[in-house]
């Protein structure tokens, strides 16, 4: 991997999720993982970010602010969907407030599916997004990241 032009730093916004992804994305920044190894800094300004990070499913009350985060990040800008609420709405896409996944407020460059993800799957997805920002910095148009496919179990007949 080449040496990035300068150190990704990432805030995290929790939409509306049971916080399965967040306690592993904090897993990620500890000494096990180390995902800070490649100089991703977790701050809480997102007009210091590069990159935002969004575990769970967005809803009505929280797309005006999801959007408004998103926003106050400065070009070029890298979005990580972590979870499959992120993707779907997960186990809350029946919810009568739920929207569904981020993408129908913010576009995602991302997907991390799990619920939650493994921290070696969000560390992929780090990867990637740090590749995606660094063509992003070199100008080309990256457009955004298909949505994973998600197979839902047949009810049980009885």
């Amino acid at each position: 991997m080449s040496a990035f032009s300068k150190s990704p730093w990432v805030v995290h916004y929790n939409c509306n999720s049971c916080n399965g992804c967040d306690i592993e994305l904090l897993a990620c920044l500890t000494p096990m993982y180390d995902l800070e190894r490649f100089g991703v800094l977790n701050v809480g300004n997102p007009k210091h970010a590069d990159v935002l990070v969004v575990t769970g499913s967005v809803n009505h009350r929280n797309a005006p602010v999801l959007k408004n985060v998103y926003d106050q990040i400065p070009d070029p800008k890298v979005v990580v969907a972590l979870g499959v609420c992120t993707s779907t709405g997960g186990i809350f896409a029946e919810c009568y407030n739920v929207l569904g996944g981020i993408d129908k407020v913010i576009p995602v460059d991302v997907f991390v599916p799990g619920c939650p993800p493994r921290p070696e799957a969000m560390i992929d997805g780090f990867v990637k997004a740090l590749g995606i920002l660094e063509e992003k910095r070199g100008g080309k148009d990256t457009g955004s990241a298909e949505k994973p496919t998600i197979t839902l179990f047949p009810p049980a007949v009885e």
